[in-house]
């Protein structure tokens, strides 16, 4: 079976660990648990009535994380962009900071999200998001939000809740009567196809973690096939963003996985790469993010290419120029 990640708490079958991430007197773990959950401490869901349909509610200021990110990427969520394909890496680190950012961030601006979640629970991500401003409860309700939980979606396969008539289980390549993902694919189209009445903005699929279909048995090229038939219905047909995740592998023979992520660098039009430092663990500096913008996939411009560190706090993620730390200044 084909690795997506090293058998650690990345992986499917072992969800994070929700730990208390104060300041003073954290652990090394207890800081790493931080880096792979964004932060985060169980609270509970404190989101008011839903808003009408079709409308997102405003923040005053919205979280640090969002704004800083979004400054470096020129993005705002009035301005979310259509027809984009962006690919978030990780090497060394857990990128997942990055999920969360993206999906608030199109949920605030007002985008109809279809969000496959083969990684963590619907519970983890709603956690994380609530510290960002963001209420998945109250999105899901009101039909924002279509989540599809892989983890709960492969126990029904296996341990079998019947499929309704007509219904097949977006994760059918499980059980062994087909090779392909097209019942994933199927899903992701009529999830984001606009139906009569709706009033979202431009629809969204993000992916978390593209490369655990490789682990669940899937194969590059079903999987490379998945995401050009999505880019061709989100991007081209519906005007619509794909995000998604491929995790790097700690094993360096884990030749599928590195192909999965080299063949989607080519069809991306922004990638963002997130690497755990060099010299290993530093309380101030938690690694390094890589900013590649494609000015155009069918032209010979050179990409234009950024490299900030950042530091994921409580409820933002700070990112600064090399060597300006504030251990360093």
């Amino acid at each position: 079976m084909a690795g997506g990640g090293s058998p650690s708490s990345s992986s499917p079958l072992n969800p994070l660990r929700e730990h208390g991430t104060g300041e003073e007197g954290e652990g090394e773990e207890g800081s790493a648990c931080r880096m792979r959950g964004c932060g985060v401490s169980p609270t509970p869901d404190t989101h008011t009535q839903p808003p009408v349909k079709g409308t997102v509610r405003q923040q005053q200021q919205p979280p640090a994380m969002l704004g800083e990110l979004n400054e470096l990427l020129g993005a705002s969520p009035q301005r979310p962009g259509t027809g984009k394909f962006m690919l978030l890496r990780d090497t060394r680190t857990d990128g997942s900071f990055l999920v969360h950012h993206f999906l608030s961030f199109y949920l605030r601006a007002g985008c109809k999200v279809c969000f496959v979640a083969l990684l963590q629970s619907f519970s983890h991500y709603n956690i994380v998001a609530q510290k960002l401003g963001v209420s998945l409860t109250a999105a899901r309700e009101r039909g924002q939000l279509v989540f599809l939980e892989g983890l709960k979606s492969c126990l029904d396969l296996f341990f079998g809740e019947k499929e309704p008539l007509g219904e097949p289980s977006p994760l059918q390549f499980l059980s062994g009567s087909t090779s392909n993902l097209k019942a994933l694919f199927d899903f992701v189209r009529t999830s984001l196809t606009p139906a009569g009445g709706d009033s979202w903005q431009g629809p969204v699929l993000l992916v978390d973690d593209l490369s655990l279909l490789l682990s669940l048995g899937a194969s590059p090229v079903a999987v490379l096939d998945f995401i050009h038939y999505c880019r061709v219905v989100v991007c081209s047909q519906l005007q619509g963003n794909i995000v998604v995740l491929v995790h790097g592998s700690e094993d360096e023979a884990d030749e599928e996985n590195d192909l999965l992520g080299t063949a989607l660098s080519h069809h991306s039009d922004l990638i963002l790469w997130a690497e755990g430092l060099a010299t290993g663990f530093c309380k101030d500096i938690h690694g390094e993010i890589k900013i590649i913008k494609r000015l155009s996939l069918q032209s010979t411009e050179q990409d234009v290419v950024q490299v900030y560190q950042y530091k994921i706090q409580e409820k933002n993620v700070s990112f600064f120029a090399r060597g300006l730390s504030a251990a360093v200044l």
